[in-house]
């Protein structure tokens, strides 16, 4: 078994609290309606739920604190804290504390955290019996499974054990929490060579060989050493192949070569390009056994924008391709402007594929390409009513003003009245007033579960009614409720983008457009990459651009403040438009993915903009590009109720 979870007062809780005390200071103006009869017992609940990591805070909760339906959430903060305070040596009162309260909380939110303490630590003091009666097996993760598995051999509870450990067992990563029942496993010889050959390979196929080759040894020498060479040539793509070019009689296991050379060719096109060829004739590949290997060789090179793509997908066998990989075969035939190979590849795609807004419209266009104008007329009208930067760009093609199509979702207000006053709905209210988001949408969750379908839309207009924009959006999206765009797409941030700008030049609609792409309007947002706030600067790029602007100095915590947020992020939008030229689709790339990748992706000489938005080689930054432009579309029309005329969209994208 592994080393077992150790708890400190600086822990998880301390970094709940900071993120409470900080989105405290990031709710929008008017989340909080002006009538608020909670207003007072949830100022008391900040203050008490702040001091719950301070060990030297004497509680002494007042009776309307105690009424306050988040009292509970106080309440097992305390008891977290508790639990990670006294480290192995817990009392059993406090055992009886978190029991009680746990079964009085059975299923809620408010539980779960605390739920997960408690079995860790009942799992360090192997207390199984207690750690059985509130584990959940189906719902816990994979440390708290394991342990599971644990408990059951140690109390002998194991009929229909094995099943499960094997499931666990077949995972491309280490998981030592479950060491205990993988040996249990080996012990009743259900291990077997078969069940390790194929963990080995899981991890091989997930690029994890530091683990593969833990593991492989268990293996005996003729099973272990094809998977070891696959190790290598993971390890050393290029050394490895240059072997196996070397030594044509050596043998390799076709998904090991497949692996590795998928890994030079992602990572130096040009070593692939000059192997290629001579790996064929070395091993004796015939078409169809070259074909996967083109195939990589050709997505990489069409990543890169290279000529040669179109080259290797002609070598690839009918039988290799997938959507995804007409999708690029097609991309690389418009970048190379052959519009006849572009319509092959579109036709070959799937229906459901080839039937979307994007391949629509360049089914149009190659259409236009081949004269086949009534063809192309047919589509791009087709596509005027999807509501989406395909349909501006197909009115632009029409030479057409371009409106959204508006559905709008009636707000139900008795239904509303009966939502908001659900226990869970009422709990994940005051949660978000008081900036614990996680815990607010936990209870969303469970609120919403306890709704009939039919009546969930009408949510939208609950977290729309509390300014928590974010959740309004994502629970559009679950329904398929996209076009009631006065609801989904408020402006609660007017005073910072107004002044925003007035300094950049910038137009409103364009900022409102980046915030709502870069956050959903979430004033204290942060990315895995550490950018912060409405429109998501880095710390660095917003010390740079407040000092070229002459704006206040930034700092982690101002990037939270609307104002300085959206300041910067317009000032910084409107140098990068100025670096390239006022080429909007390049600024929003490069807003995206930095300057320096933008950069790389300019054309040799002049080319159609949605050409090269469509070779935008990262699928998150041409889906971020184009959506903007169509929020800029929605921002506008809201703004005017005037269609809208994207012309302007065909400027040719220059180097």
């Amino acid at each position: 078994m592994g080393s077992p979870r150790r708890f400190s007062a600086s822990g998880i809780l301390r970094r709940r609290l900071s993120g409470f005390c900080a989105a405290l200071l990031c709710l929008p103006v008017g989340a909080i309606a002006a009538s608020d009869p909670l207003a007072a017992q949830r100022a008391e609940f900040q203050q008490a739920y702040a001091q719950v990591a301070d060990a030297r805070t004497v509680a002494r909760d007042s009776a309307s604190l105690q009424r306050y339906l988040l009292f509970p959430y106080l309440q097992a903060a305390r008891l977290d804290q508790a639990l990670r305070a006294a480290g192995a040596g817990i009392p059993a009162a406090l055992d009886q504390q978190v029991s009680a309260f746990l079964r009085a909380h059975e299923g809620e939110p408010v539980a779960q955290e605390l739920r997960r303490s408690w079995l860790s630590t009942l799992a360090m003091r192997t207390r199984w019996q207690d750690f059985l009666a509130f584990h959940k097996y189906a719902s816990d993760d994979a440390t708290l499974r394991c342990q599971g598995f644990t408990a059951r051999i140690e109390l002998g509870l194991v009929a229909g054990l094995d099943a499960q450990v094997t499931q666990a067992w077949l995972t491309p990563r280490s998981l030592l929490e479950c060491d205990r029942a993988f040996t249990w496993l080996a012990s009743t010889d259900g291990l077997g060579t078969a069940l390790i050959d194929q963990r080995v390979r899981l991890a091989l196929e997930a690029g994890n060989t530091d683990f593969a080759r833990q593991i492989v040894g268990r293996l005996p020498a003729d099973r272990s050493a094809p998977l070891l060479q696959w190790a290598a040539i993971l390890e050393q793509p290029q050394r490895e192949i240059d072997a196996l070019i070397a030594n044509p009689a050596a043998p390799v296991e076709t998904a090991a070569l497949l692996a590795g050379w998928t890994k030079l060719a992602r990572a130096d096109r040009s070593a692939a390009k000059q192997r290629f060829e001579r790996l064929l004739r070395a091993r004796q590949l015939d078409r169809r056994a070259a074909s996967p290997l083109a195939l990589a060789l050709a997505l990489a090179l069409s990543w890169d924008r290279d000529a040669e793509a179109l080259r290797y997908f002609a070598r690839v066998d009918p039988a290799d391709f997938d959507d995804n990989a007409r999708e690029w075969q097609a991309r690389a035939a418009l970048w190379a402007r052959d519009w006849k190979q572009a319509s092959r590849s579109i036709d070959a795609m799937s229906e459901s594929t080839r039937g979307t807004a994007r391949w629509r419209y360049w089914a149009a266009r190659a259409a236009t390409h081949e004269g086949a104008d009534a063809t192309a007329q047919q589509l791009y009208e087709s596509l005027l009513p999807d509501d989406n930067y395909y349909s501006a760009m197909a009115a632009a093609r029409l030479k057409r003003r371009i409106a959204p199509n508006p559905l709008t979702l009636p707000a139900d207000a008795p239904l509303l009245t009966s939502l908001e006053n659900l226990p869970a709905f009422a709990r994940s209210r005051e949660l978000f007033r008081s900036g614990m988001l996680d815990a607010a949408r936990a209870e969303w969750r469970f609120g919403q579960d306890v709704v009939l379908p039919p009546l969930r839309p009408q949510t939208i207009h609950l977290a729309a009614r509390w300014g928590w924009y974010p959740q309004a959006v994502t629970v559009a999206t679950a329904e398929q409720v996209f076009n009631d765009y006065a609801l989904l797409y408020p402006r609660p941030y007017d005073a910072e983008v107004v002044a925003a700008a007035q300094v950049s030049g910038l137009p409103p609609p364009l900022i409102y457009g980046v915030i709502r792409q870069e956050s959903l309007y979430q004033a204290d947002a942060v990315s895995s990459a550490g950018a912060r706030g409405l429109m998501q600067l880095n710390q660095e790029t917003a010390r740079r651009t407040a000092r070229k602007w002459n704006r206040p100095a930034s700092t982690a915590t101002s990037l939270f403040e609307p104002a300085s947020n959206v300041m910067l992020g317009a000032t910084h939008l409107k140098d990068l438009l100025d670096r390239f030229d006022g080429q909007l689709p390049l600024a929003l790339a490069a807003y995206n993915s930095g300057p320096g990748a933008a950069q790389r992706w300019l054309p040799a000489g002049e080319m159609d903009p949605d050409v090269w938005v469509e070779n935008i080689p990262y699928n998150e930054t041409r889906a971020y590009v184009q959506r903007i432009l169509w929020h800029t579309v929605v921002f506008n029309w809201l703004q005017t109720q005037e269609a809208q005329d994207t012309r302007g969209w065909l400027s040719a994208v220059k180097p």
